[in-house]
Protein backbone atom coordinates (compact mmCIF):
# COMPACT_ATOMS: atom_id res chain seq x y z
CA UNK A 1 0.00 0.00 0.00
CA UNK A 2 2.97 2.34 0.58
CA UNK A 3 3.77 2.14 -2.83
CA UNK A 4 0.82 2.67 -4.23
CA UNK A 5 0.08 5.90 -2.30
CA UNK A 6 3.39 7.00 -2.96
CA UNK A 7 3.24 6.68 -6.92
CA UNK A 8 -0.14 8.36 -7.01
CA UNK A 9 1.06 10.89 -4.71
CA UNK A 10 3.79 11.38 -7.83
CA UNK A 11 1.83 11.12 -9.97
CA UNK A 12 -0.95 13.76 -9.05
CA UNK A 13 2.03 16.46 -8.45
CA UNK A 14 3.13 15.55 -11.92
CA UNK A 15 -0.09 16.14 -13.36
CA UNK A 16 -1.30 18.77 -11.46
CA UNK A 17 2.12 21.03 -12.36
CA UNK A 18 1.46 19.38 -16.15
CA UNK A 19 -1.72 20.80 -16.39
CA UNK A 20 -1.07 23.94 -14.38
CA UNK A 21 1.28 24.68 -17.23
CA UNK A 22 -0.96 24.21 -20.20
CA UNK A 23 -4.10 26.00 -18.47
CA UNK A 24 -0.87 28.86 -18.41
CA UNK A 25 -0.10 28.42 -22.06
CA UNK A 26 -3.19 27.88 -23.48
CA UNK A 27 -5.75 29.09 -21.24
CA UNK A 28 -8.32 26.49 -22.20
CA UNK A 29 -10.60 25.16 -19.14
CA UNK A 30 -10.07 21.44 -19.67
CA UNK A 31 -6.43 21.76 -18.24
CA UNK A 32 -7.55 24.21 -15.05
CA UNK A 33 -10.32 21.67 -14.22
CA UNK A 34 -7.35 18.81 -14.72
CA UNK A 35 -4.97 21.04 -13.02
CA UNK A 36 -7.78 21.62 -10.22
CA UNK A 37 -8.42 17.78 -10.22
CA UNK A 38 -5.39 16.37 -9.76
CA UNK A 39 -4.18 19.05 -7.67
CA UNK A 40 -6.27 17.93 -4.87
CA UNK A 41 -5.71 14.49 -5.47
CA UNK A 42 -2.10 15.61 -4.85
CA UNK A 43 -2.89 17.21 -1.75
CA UNK A 44 -4.87 14.39 -0.02
CA UNK A 45 -2.29 12.08 -0.64
CA UNK A 46 0.55 14.35 0.03
CA UNK A 47 -1.24 15.57 3.37
CA UNK A 48 -1.59 11.99 4.39
CA UNK A 49 2.21 10.99 3.96
CA UNK A 50 3.10 13.79 5.64
CA UNK A 51 0.95 13.42 8.62
CA UNK A 52 2.02 9.67 8.90
CA UNK A 53 5.54 10.60 8.70
CA UNK A 54 5.48 12.99 11.01
CA UNK A 55 3.56 10.75 13.87
CA UNK A 56 6.16 8.04 12.81
CA UNK A 57 9.09 10.26 13.31
CA UNK A 58 7.60 11.95 16.76
CA UNK A 59 6.11 8.93 18.47
CA UNK A 60 7.37 5.82 17.07
CA UNK A 61 4.41 3.79 17.59
CA UNK A 62 4.78 4.50 21.51
CA UNK A 63 1.58 6.03 22.70
CA UNK A 64 -0.07 5.32 25.94
CA UNK A 65 -2.77 3.08 25.31
CA UNK A 66 -4.26 3.70 28.84
CA UNK A 67 -5.00 7.53 28.15
CA UNK A 68 -8.54 8.81 28.67
CA UNK A 69 -8.99 10.13 24.68
CA UNK A 70 -7.99 6.45 23.83
CA UNK A 71 -10.54 4.65 26.06
CA UNK A 72 -13.53 2.92 23.93
CA UNK A 73 -16.77 3.46 26.15
CA UNK A 74 -20.13 0.87 25.90
CA UNK A 75 -21.73 3.22 23.73
CA UNK A 76 -19.08 3.37 20.69
CA UNK A 77 -18.63 -0.16 20.85
CA UNK A 78 -22.61 -0.55 20.39
CA UNK A 79 -22.44 2.27 17.20
CA UNK A 80 -19.47 0.13 15.78
CA UNK A 81 -21.72 -3.10 16.06
CA UNK A 82 -24.51 -1.19 14.39
CA UNK A 83 -21.98 -0.44 11.44
CA UNK A 84 -20.95 -4.05 11.48
CA UNK A 85 -17.31 -2.72 11.82
CA UNK A 86 -16.55 -6.32 12.09
CA UNK A 87 -17.87 -7.51 8.85
CA UNK A 88 -15.61 -4.92 6.84
CA UNK A 89 -12.76 -3.96 8.78
CA UNK A 90 -10.22 -7.16 7.39
CA UNK A 91 -11.43 -5.29 4.26
CA UNK A 92 -9.46 -2.40 4.37
CA UNK A 93 -5.82 -1.79 3.70
CA UNK A 94 -3.11 -1.18 5.81
CA UNK A 95 -0.48 1.30 4.96
CA UNK A 96 2.45 -1.00 6.73
CA UNK A 97 1.17 -4.61 7.20
CA UNK A 98 4.52 -5.41 9.30
CA UNK A 99 3.49 -2.89 12.40
CA UNK A 100 -0.14 -4.77 13.01
CA UNK A 101 1.99 -8.13 12.32
CA UNK A 102 1.28 -10.72 15.57
CA UNK A 103 3.78 -12.42 15.18
CA UNK A 104 6.27 -9.94 15.22
CA UNK A 105 4.38 -7.47 18.37
CA UNK A 106 2.94 -8.06 21.27
CA UNK A 107 -0.92 -6.82 22.04
CA UNK A 108 1.40 -3.93 23.96
CA UNK A 109 2.60 -3.26 20.81
CA UNK A 110 -0.18 -3.47 18.57
CA UNK A 111 -2.67 -1.52 20.84
CA UNK A 112 0.20 1.56 21.24
CA UNK A 113 0.72 0.96 16.80
CA UNK A 114 -3.28 1.38 16.99
CA UNK A 115 -3.15 4.43 18.57
CA UNK A 116 -0.63 6.27 16.85
CA UNK A 117 -2.60 5.11 14.06
CA UNK A 118 -5.97 6.77 15.02
CA UNK A 119 -4.22 10.01 15.83
CA UNK A 120 -3.11 10.17 12.53
CA UNK A 121 -6.46 8.96 11.25
CA UNK A 122 -8.07 11.75 12.93
CA UNK A 123 -5.16 14.54 12.07
CA UNK A 124 -6.29 13.71 8.48
CA UNK A 125 -9.57 13.84 8.91
CA UNK A 126 -9.52 17.12 10.44
CA UNK A 127 -7.10 18.05 7.61
CA UNK A 128 -9.42 16.68 4.36
CA UNK A 129 -11.67 19.57 4.63
CA UNK A 130 -9.00 22.24 3.79
CA UNK A 131 -9.04 22.27 0.25
CA UNK A 132 -12.36 24.11 0.70
CA UNK A 133 -10.56 27.12 1.11
CA UNK A 134 -9.96 26.53 -2.25
CA UNK A 135 -13.48 27.71 -3.65
CA UNK A 136 -12.23 31.05 -3.16
CA UNK A 137 -9.62 30.99 -6.09
CA UNK A 138 -11.42 28.80 -7.91
CA UNK A 139 -15.47 28.27 -7.02
CA UNK A 140 -17.27 24.90 -7.63
CA UNK A 141 -17.48 24.28 -3.86
CA UNK A 142 -19.47 21.56 -4.04
CA UNK A 143 -16.73 19.57 -5.71
CA UNK A 144 -14.45 20.62 -2.57
CA UNK A 145 -16.65 19.87 -0.06
CA UNK A 146 -17.61 16.61 -1.97
CA UNK A 147 -14.05 15.80 -1.88
CA UNK A 148 -13.29 17.05 1.44
CA UNK A 149 -16.04 14.66 2.53
CA UNK A 150 -15.38 11.38 1.03
CA UNK A 151 -11.62 11.96 2.22
CA UNK A 152 -12.80 12.33 5.96
CA UNK A 153 -15.44 10.03 5.52
CA UNK A 154 -12.86 7.17 4.54
CA UNK A 155 -10.12 8.55 7.61
CA UNK A 156 -13.08 8.38 9.97
CA UNK A 157 -13.87 4.57 8.64
CA UNK A 158 -9.88 4.20 10.19
CA UNK A 159 -10.64 5.65 13.41
CA UNK A 160 -13.53 3.66 13.71
CA UNK A 161 -11.45 0.20 12.84
CA UNK A 162 -8.40 1.25 15.15
CA UNK A 163 -10.85 1.86 18.44
CA UNK A 164 -13.00 -1.41 17.57
CA UNK A 165 -9.70 -3.55 17.48
CA UNK A 166 -7.79 -1.75 20.15
CA UNK A 167 -10.49 -2.72 22.80
CA UNK A 168 -10.36 -6.16 21.86
CA UNK A 169 -6.54 -6.13 22.26
CA UNK A 170 -6.54 -3.93 25.00
CA UNK A 171 -9.55 -6.28 26.77
CA UNK A 172 -7.00 -9.08 25.77
CA UNK A 173 -3.95 -7.51 27.55
CA UNK A 174 -6.12 -7.16 31.00
CA UNK A 175 -7.14 -10.81 31.06
CA UNK A 176 -3.56 -11.29 30.45
CA UNK A 177 -2.94 -9.81 33.41
CA UNK A 178 -5.17 -10.93 35.61
CA UNK A 179 -3.97 -14.37 35.16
Amino acid sequence: MAVVMKSVAAVSVLAAVCFSVLYNYTGEGVFLSLAITFGTIAYHFCMRLAVGLIFNASMKNRADYTKKWFRVGASEIKLYNKLKVKKWKDKMPTYDTDAFDTTKHSRDELAQVMCQSELVHETIFVLSFLPIIAVVWFGEPLVFIITSAVAATVDLMFVMMQRYNRSRIIRMINKAKRK
